[in-house]
């Protein structure tokens, strides 16, 4: 049996969700798209829809993971540097330095929640 996928989604699990679904608003520079107060919204990013979700209490437990997660919300953009101060501006400063890659230039920073996000610069 073939997986005949239609689509794609990311989510991400939070306990504060108007300060994550302000922060990707502020981000993304959006509104999102859809959005049930104070259980979920969702934004969509050029080839991805990005939601974020406040677990039922039942299910809380599954979400709260103390160990730091191998996954990335990786958002390639035209001026790494740009990015890099809309960032800043917003609150939430990349804690290092840009870094070169075999793909081009990258910075790592953290939304309010701690979930890891690359901003990259394509060298193409």
């Amino acid at each position: 049996m073939v997986l005949n996928c239609t689509n794609s989604l990311v989510t991400l699990a939070t306990q504060d969700f108007e300060l994550l679904v302000n922060f990707y608003q502020q981000l993304l520079e959006q509104t999102p798209l859809d959005r049930i107060p104070n259980i979920y919204a969702e934004f969509q990013v050029t080839g991805l829809r990005l939601g974020i979700f406040k677990p039922k209490a039942s299910n809380q437990a599954e979400f709260m993971n103390s160990t730091q997660s191998s996954m990335s919300l990786c958002l390639e953009v035209k001026d790494l540097e740009a990015a890099i101060a809309h960032l800043t501006k917003i609150g939430c400063p990349p804690p290092g330095q840009i870094v070169t890659a075999s793909h081009g230039r990258e910075i790592y920073a953290y939304d309010p929640d701690g979930n890891r996000i690359i901003l990259h610069s394509s060298s193409k």
